[in-house]
Formats: C-alpha cells, structure tokens, sequence
C-alpha cells in the first residue's frame, strides 16, 4: 500500500485577515480507503459481541462476510493486479489467509485480519493527503494579487503571475511580499522567517534582496521583480517538497524485504502439500486437510505480529509521552539513524527573543530597572518582536511601566516616545548613532542583538536581546551524540555569528549557517550520499524540504509550520527536545524485540510444518500452535507499553 505525493492545480484561496494563510485539509472520510476501513472495522465490532455471547451463526456470519468485502476487496484488488504484473503483493497473501481461516472456522481472526490491513491502507492515504494539502496550501504565502507601479506612478492591482522581471511593485505595510525582488526605495523590516527561519525581522532598505511570501512590517517599500513567480524561492520551496517526497526511497518493514520470497515459497509448498500426496493415491479430503494446516502453520501471520506489535508499542509508548511516530516504518527508520541535522531557531532554540542582557553606560546616572522601565514604556505601543522582548522583560521584572507621549516609529531605526518627561529612542546602535558605544559590538560578536537606549539625546544603556537556547538543548546533543556516534551538525538560516555563539553553548562544532531552504536540502543529500541515514530535527517552511528528503524527519509541534508538521516522519507535541534521543533509543530496543519475535515465529513455525509434513499434524493442534506462537509474539512485542520502557530509552539505556 505505497503512495507517492503529486503536485496537483489548486485555486488560491483568500485569506480572512491580512497575513494569514489558508489551509487546506482533507477530511478523512473524503478518502475512499477511509470510507472502506470504517465501514469494514464497524462491520466486525458489530459481529464480534454476537458471536462472543453465543448467538446464532445467523445473526453474525452475514456481519464477518461484509467485513471481508468491504475492507478486503480493494487490498485484494490491488494484490490481483500486481500478480498480473508477475509479482505476488503481501496484501493478496493477507487476503488468501484471511480466507484461508474463515474456510476452517475462523472466520473471526481472518476479519481481525482484514480490518488491521484496510485501516493501515486508511492511515497511510490519509497521511500521504494531509502532506499534498500542506504542500499546495504553501503557494497561499504568496498572496494572490500585487500592486504594479506604472512609470507614471500609476497603481494597478495585478495577479502576481501576471508580475515579470523588471517590474515595480509597492509593499505596504503589513502586506506580504509578492515577488523576490530588490527594493528600489523605502525602509522597512521584513520578517522572513519562512524562508530563513530568523526569529526577528530583518531591516530592508535600497539595494536588498527580499523574497515573496515573506512579510513586511511598518513601511513602505518599493521593490523590481528579479524573478518570474513559478522561479520564487517560495515556488522553488514547493518544487523540492514534491520532488524529495516522491524520490524518497519507498521503505520496507524488515519482514517486507522478504515478502516475495515467503510468499512464492508458501503457496508453492501448500500445492505441493495437496498434489503430492493426490499423486500417490491419498484421497482427496485428507490431502486437502493436510494442505490447508500447512498454509494454516505456515502463514505469515505470526511473523507478521512478530514485527508489528513492538513497533506499535513503541509508537503507543512514545505517543504517551508527547512524541507523534506517524507509522511502524517510521517507529523502524528512528533506530537505523547514524547522523543528525538540528535546525537553531525553534528547535534548538525556544524560538522568541528575550532580553539576556541590561547595561546602564558609565555616566548615564541610571540602575538597570531604571534603563528597562524607560526603554520598555517607550516600546509598549510597538508590535514589533523585539520591542515585546523588552516590555516582556520588564513585566517579568514586576516594573511598574509609565505612559508614553508623542511616540513615533521609524521602520529599521527604532521608536521615539516622551517618557516622564524625558525623550528615549530605542533602536539599532548604528541607525541610532555614527559612533555606538563598544558594548554594542561587544553583545553583537557574543550572539545577541545590541539595542541602544538614547535619553534626550545622550547614550544611556544598551540591551542584549537573543533567542534562548532551551534547557534541555546541550543535554539532548549530547544524547545523539553517543546514540549516532558522531556528533550533530547544525543547519540554520541564521547569521553565522549568532549561530556560533549557540552551538558553542549546545555543544555543536560543525555549524553551517546563512542556509536557505535549497542549500539544507543539499546538505543533507550530502550526508546521505555519503553513506549517512540523516535524521532532521526542524520546525519551520524552511526545514521542509530537508525533512522530506532525510532518512528520518522529526518537527517540533508547539510553533512548527503545518508544512514541516505533515512532511515530517514525527512531531514532537510538547515541544520536548529531550524526547528526540529517547525515541530514538526506543525505536532501537524495538528493533531488537522484532528480531527475538522472528526468532520465535520462525522456530514454531517449523516446528508445526515438520510436524504436519513428517507425520499426521491435527488440525486443531495446528491452529492451537499457530495461535499460540501470535499470542506469544504479541504479547513479546507489548513489552514495550510500559513505563519502564520509555525510561530506559530517556534514560539512554534504551
């Protein structure tokens, strides 16, 4: 049950407020796999009590039979057309033992069959729709339409594909960016962190390149296209998504490498079992019995619960524990990595500046709570991210915040309000000032963002603004270090100095920063070319497609983007980042449950063959040992639910 991720013609969809983006989504029961899944699964809980409370065959066996059809026809229909195609599919040979139970009475585990095999078709169309609808919903960052200066100055709003290079467009404020262009004229800061993942928005005057999709912030800007919409970094963006998703190599569940082989072997020895025996003169019903043990004995049944059950314990286990594994191949795939990419902002990092650092100048006559009370009374009427960095500050501090008089504000310089009767400009130390004060370079080469606090007219203090490393950061690099035996690499958009100072902090010695989405992409094809299963740890538009390419991606949950959120492999709900490296381990301990159930499967398993071929095997001890072996696996495999469990793998004993 493979499917690939297609780029399909969508409309645009209006936003309903100015910055927002739509959203797409598929809803479950649109899919027919669901539609056939629900029905097939109801069907059986309808008949399971019946039968269980001893009524009528009547009453129930009509309920298993449509439960056969409805969930079984399309996984059977499929395994028809891949035998025409000279290959036998797994899901024909579910289908043959799920028929092959019900013609020796048990018609209830051949159901139980069939509804397990249509509900994982139903997840992994549903999973492979919510990334499609991720992926097409992406294009809506662009907007729809832009306005076009005409060398009159004339205005006219046009759709953006109408845009070509060399055209002029007007941004306003708060509008989002239509084109990836140069700006011609006008200040402004820009927030891009959909395409850089920069947690701050970044000042845009004359001569800078900006990208579509992004979003302006209180002025105006005036840019010429550069490129042709389907050329955008947004479009572009889109194009590696689709393109990883669909060249991803399609992953096996270890039983699955041998399915074809299992399975010609199975049905090639069941005819035998029948025709020998027929040859050599033994009568029809006891030749037909001992053929229909042995594909009784000898099915993949157990084997089948040998893999799934720990692996799906795992994920159940992990779920628990905020920690969303989207299928058994990906709860397998964890346990194969041998090398991590981190993105910085939102993974590594919280994700919102806060200010790490308050410094009065020598002169200024003001204490530390003095210097934050005025710069954050000045920058309370500002949306801007780091204005509420400071007023956050300031709160945390329990200080009592005066109102602020005639403030203005000027886009990539700073803000100016009358505070008690005092002037405070609060901004960047070299829009602000020719010669700022050598504190300022000196936060700047530590990592942070220098603002200078002006108080009529004189340099009073600086603030040292930066995005936090989380708590559990250098712990958890630690963790997939000695997991992966390599340390982890860091993939950031971010400016190289603030991404040295933080990995300095986590532990990470290969940084890679300035990356765009295309040059993360490429260095995980790097890795992987190198022999490495990379798995990418992001949260942004701009880790999406490196995580759709990586062995293994996982998203932060908490503030991830919805396209890094349905192309990752799993998501961390919580926001956890310790819980990384725990999954991790987990997925290693049921990887080793999956090799002691084979081991199990397979000794029963030749046991009751040798038995049924070498002497007279009853077929209720047949069922009883094939049963018994499911039971045994799968109960093996539930090991795994326990509490016990997850902290052995958090505890890196996994």
């Amino acid at each position: 049950m493979t499917s690939t991720l297609t780029p399909q013609p969508v409309e645009r969809t209006k936003p309903e407020r100015p910055g927002a983006v739509a959203r797409r989504r598929t809803r479950v029961l649109a899919l027919p796999e669901a539609r056939w899944a629900a029905a097939a699964t109801a069907l059986f809980l309808l008949a399971l009590p019946l039968q269980l409370t001893g009524a009528p065959a009547w009453t129930w066996g009509p309920l298993y039979a449509l439960s056969y059809v409805t969930g079984g026809w399309e996984p059977g229909w499929e395994g028809l057309k891949a035998l025409k195609e000279r290959t036998l599919d797994v899901d024909l040979l579910m289908v043959v033992a799920a028929l092959g139970a019900a013609s020796i009475g048990q018609v209830m585990d051949g159901a139980l069959l069939i509804v397990i095999f249509a509900t994982s078709g139903a997840l992994e169309a549903l999973a492979t729709a919510r990334t499609a609808d991720s992926v097409r919903g992406l294009l809506d960052l662009a907007p729809a339409t832009a306005t076009r200066l005409s060398p009159d100055g004339g205005e006219q709003a046009v759709s953006v594909e109408e845009l070509t290079v060399g055209d002029t467009v007007l941004v306003r404020p708060g509008e989002r960016v239509g084109a990836d262009g140069r700006v011609l004229d006008g200040a402004s800061e820009v927030d891009q962190a959909t395409i850089t993942g920069e947690p701050l928005p970044v000042p845009k005057e004359r001569g800078d390149e900006v990208f579509a999709g992004t979003l302006n912030g209180t002025g105006s800007l005036r840019i010429r296209v550069e490129r042709d919409a389907s050329d955008s970094v947004i479009a572009r963006i889109v194009r590696m998504v689709q393109e990883a998703s669909e060249t991803k190599a399609p992953t096996q569940l270890f039983i699955e490498k041998v399915e074809q082989r299992y399975s010609l072997g199975m049905v090639a020895a069941t005819l035998a079992v029948f025709l020998v025996p027929l040859a050599f003169g033994e009568q029809l019903t006891d030749a037909l019995l001992r053929a229909m043990t042995f594909m009784i004995v000898a099915s993949p049944c157990a084997v089948v619960l040998a893999t799934m059950p720990p692996l799906l314990s795992a994920i159940a286990n992990a779920g628990r524990h905020g920690v969303l594994v989207k299928s058994a191949v990906v709860m397998e795939r964890l346990g194969q990595v041998d090398a991590v990419a981190l993105d910085k902002t939102g993974t590594l990092t919280e994700g919102s500046p806060r200010v790490t650092d308050v410094r009065p100048l020598p002169g200024s006559g003001l204490d530390e709570g003095e210097l934050l009370t005025l710069a954050a009374a000045a920058e309370r009427p500002s949306e801007h991210p780091l204005a509420r960095a400071v007023v956050d500050a300031a709160r945390e501090r329990g200080l009592d915040l005066p109102d602020a008089a005639d403030f203005t504000s000027a886009p990539g310089v700073g803000v100016t309000a009358v505070v008690g009767g005092r002037t405070v400009a609060v901004g960047a130390p070299a829009r602000l000032l020719d010669d700022a004060p050598g504190t300022a370079a000196e936060l700047e080469e530590s990592g942070r963002t220098a603002v200078l606090v002006v108080v009529d007219g004189a340099p009073a203090g600086l603030l040292g603004i930066a995005d936090r490393l989380r708590p559990d950061a250098a712990a958890t690099v630690a963790s997939l270090a000695t997991l992966t035996g390599t340390a982890p690499v860091l993939l950031t958009g971010d400016n190289p100095r603030a991404a040295a100072h933080l990995a300095a902090e986590a532990g990470i010695d290969d940084v890679r920063a300035g990356l765009l989405p295309q040059d993360k992409l490429a260095a995980v094809q790097e890795m992987e070319r190198a022999g490495r299963k990379v798995l990418v740890v992001g949260d942004g538009v701009n880790d999406a497609p490196a995580l759709a390419a990586a062995h293994t991606g996982i998203a932060m949950g908490r503030a991830g983007s919805d396209l890094a959120l349905e192309t990752a492999d799993a998501v961390i709900v919580r926001d956890e980042l310790a819980a990384v490296p725990a999954t991790v381990a987990l997925s290693r301990r049921a990887r080793r449950l999956v090799v002691q159930n084979l081991v199990i499967a397979g000794v029963f398993i030749a046991g009751l063959v040798v038995w049924d071929l070498a002497g007279d095997l009853p077929l209720p001890l047949g069922v009883a040992g094939h049963e018994g072996s499911t039971v045994l696996v799968g109960l093996n495999g539930l090991r795994l639910l326990r509490e016990g469990a997850w902290q052995r793998a958090a505890g890196g004993n996994g």
